[in-house]
């Protein structure tokens, strides 16, 4: 090993040298990114959420949560550049960044710790639902072998812990711009098993030859039981579009002219539209396949058998997915600590050094000693983390009810009335702010109820 960079700060953290990276990303490697981080675990929870809340409510709550995101979109992608009278526009690397230049510090130190947990959440949700269809691939041969009604049953940590190992190395990798091919095959494999869904939920339904479900949804014991349940599938649609924690790092890797502005703008209408409308069949076809029984999951659920070669395929898509995924989410993060890092201890030289490994048979890459330690740190606790909590629809409630108000409502809004200096009580300002106190309660609603999932889930 040998010293390769020995200057103040790495290039991942000049911010000098970030003004002039040499963006390549266009409107398609954007919806690359984009579906890679929306269309992901959240999808396949959507037919248990659509059949908790019924034929009526179901499709409206997914509309509503894939329009609010777009307005969200809208409002955020005005704050990627900050007007500087002295410099010029001056970019803004992140959604914390963002907050800073708009809100000041205070609210960019909240804004900080919702991104960051939302960020780690996701860490951990996609290693939950790698490891669930890792199993459900061997538990679809077993089924295939052994007969339907045979015992299979199989753990998930040693999934979860081959995951884990996967993203160790794939952490290594420098920053957000080095992964553009990861998400595009991700992207691929996010289509590939969501069109499988969409093809199999069609075959039950023609085979059943009726729709099954409700306008009232899926029927319980109790009231209370009902509610917690509605709360819960709330949570999980609003975990489906967690797009504004990483959008305007994409946008960051957007190349000029056209404006990243109007690129992304452009991006985020072809992928939330394309997300939408795989959600609204995905939930909606698994509900008319299964009814009542819809399972939590709809790909490891088993509600389907056959062909058991494509359930095989599709849920190996799910991982391959998932592996990218999670370096959509990752690198933000990595960013914004080692960023802190370097501010907070700028003359050492262990924290900015890099150093040239080269190992048999492999070419040779750079190795940074923060990079290595931290991210090693990250990809192990949510290993663990995961481990201790496997519980797919309940994690994704509470991710989605922490991050969705303050991330895609809140923060975006009042970085608007700041940069277009709106008026209080302005018609504009009115609507707004009702549009942002409306959806407080909802996202409320739905992160006490999974909670509630959450330790239930636990206690047995």
């Amino acid at each position: 090993m040998e010293e390769a960079h020995s200057s103040n700060q790495t290039p991942l953290l000049n911010n000098k040298h970030h003004n002039h990276l040499h963006r390549t990303g266009n409107v398609w490697t954007a919806v690359a990114h984009i579906i890679t981080g929306v269309i992901g675990a959240g999808v396949l929870s959507l037919a248990w959420s659509m059949a908790q809340l019924g034929w009526i409510a179901g499709p409206l709550a997914m509309v509503l949560f894939a329009s609010v995101t777009l307005i969200s979109t809208y409002l955020l992608c005005n704050c990627y550049k900050t007007p500087d009278p002295e410099v010029g526009p001056v970019r803004n690397r992140s959604y914390i960044d963002a907050v800073n230049m708009n809100l000041g510090k205070t609210n960019a130190r909240v804004c900080g710790l919702f991104v960051q947990v939302g960020l780690y959440g996701m860490g951990i949700a996609y290693t939950i639902t790698s490891a669930i269809s890792l199993r459900a691939i061997q538990k679809s041969n077993c089924y295939h072998n052994e007969g339907h009604n045979a015992e299979c049953y199989f753990g998930d940590a040693q999934y979860m812990l081959a995951f884990g190992v996967v993203q160790l190395i794939l952490s290594q990798i420098n920053n957000f711009h080095n992964i553009q091919w990861l998400s595009v095959v991700a992207a691929f494999m996010s289509f590939a098993y969501s069109i499988v869904g969409l093809g199999l939920g069609i075959a039950k339904v023609v085979g059943n030859g009726y729709i099954k479900g409700s306008i009232r949804g899926i029927s319980t014991s109790t009231t209370g039981e009902k509610v917690w349940l509605v709360s819960q599938a709330l949570g999980d649609i609003a975990f489906a579009y967690p797009y504004s924690l990483i959008l305007i790092e994409i946008q960051d890797t957007l190349k000029s002219p056209p404006s990243e502005k109007d690129t992304m703008k452009t991006a985020s209408i072809i992928s939330i539209s394309a997300t939408t409308f795989f959600y609204l069949c995905c939930g909606a076809l698994g509900y008319a396949a299964f009814g009542d029984k819809t399972p939590g999951n709809l790909l490891t659920g088993f509600g389907f058998y056959e062909p058991y070669w494509l359930i095989d395929f599709a849920n190996m898509c799910i991982v391959l997915h998932l592996v990218g995924g999670y370096q959509v989410y990752s690198q933000p993060l990595f960013a914004n600590v080692e960023k802190w890092v370097s501010v907070k201890f700028p003359d050492s030289g262990i924290i900015h050094k890099d150093f040239k490994l080269k190992l048999p048979l492999l070419p040779a890459f750079k190795l940074n000693v923060l990079r290595l330690c931290f991210r090693t740190i990250f990809v192990a606790s949510t290993t663990i983390i995961a481990m201790l909590f496997p519980y797919f629809n309940q994690v994704l409630g509470v991710l989605g009810g922490i991050y969705f108000w303050p991330l895609s409502i809140y923060f975006p809004v009042q970085m608007y009335f700041k940069q277009r200096n709106v008026e209080a009580w302005s018609l504009k300002w009115v609507m707004l702010q009702s549009f942002s106190l409306v959806c407080l309660p909802l996202t409320l609603f739905a992160l006490v109820g999974s909670i509630e999932g959450l330790i239930t889930a636990r206690l047995k």
